[in-house]
């Protein structure tokens, strides 16, 4: 059987992009972004780009990149706080954007995944959200229709990989991830450490390897958070 590792992010990528292709890439904020394999599209010029994240780095990090680079045409996201270059590029017409509520992003990507076209939700019913979706009624609530999403490429960050593409995520960059995984027609994992079958826990695997092409030993982890506010502790009352 073809090895599903990969030496490098270039040659994980190598065959697969192509220009107005659909992107999805795991992350939430900066934690769980697949920052090896972004620097890698970027460095492969690939162009008009239509990125399903849940949002697009920050500024100077993350998808971020390919934003400054001009190769993202649309973003299908929920959250564009952060990013001043974001805003800019909407604003300025040079970014077409899908806005999606978060949970509805979610269920949109796990449906790609699960073969599921359509699903009915409330969330958005009477908002912009709604504009020009079915809607329907059940047990006397209104609800609107949402479509999958599927992706041409899903780009994931995980912390530990077998050879055979079974997945385990740490803590909070089991975030879209998952999902995402299941809902690219080529999955591409980056993770820290890569071991052979039968060492992970059978029973900690979040993603099973058949969802996992191809797998790569990440070369950036930097493990970043937006912003970290901090105050001094209150000094204790005495008695």
């Amino acid at each position: 059987m073809a090895t599903k590792i990969y030496p490098t992010a270039q040659a994980a990528l190598a065959g697969v992009v192509f220009d107005g292709m659909t992107v999805m890439s795991g992350g939430f904020g900066l934690a769980g972004n697949p920052e090896t394999l972004i620097d890698a599209l970027k460095a492969s010029g690939v162009r008009n780009l239509t990125v399903i994240s849940n949002n697009c780095g920050a500024d100077g990090f993350g998808l971020w990149a390919l934003l400054d680079t001009g190769q993202i045409t649309k973003m299908i996201s929920s959250y564009v706080g952060e990013n001043k270059l974001f805003e800019q590029l909407f604003h300025d017409g040079k970014l077409e954007l899908e806005l999606n509520p978060q949970g509805t992003l979610a269920e949109r990507i796990r449906a790609g995944g699960a073969g599921i076209p359509a699903f009915y939700t409330k969330t958005g019913v009477g908002t912009v959200v709604a504009e020009g979706k079915p809607h329907e009624t059940f047990d006397g609530e209104l609800y609107i229709r949402e479509s999958w999403l599927k992706a041409d490429l899903a780009i994931v960050k995980a912390w530990k990989a077998d050879t055979a593409g079974n997945l385990v995520y740490r803590k909070t960059a089991r975030n879209f991830n998952p999902v995402m995984a299941t809902a690219g027609r080529v999955t591409i994992a980056e993770v820290e450490e890569i071991v052979e079958p039968g060492e992970l826990d059978a029973d900690a695997i979040h993603t099973p390897g058949i969802y996992v092409n191809r797998v790569i030993r990440c070369t950036v982890n930097e493990k970043l958070i937006e912003k970290r506010t901090v105050r001094p502790r209150p000094a204790k009352e005495t008695v």
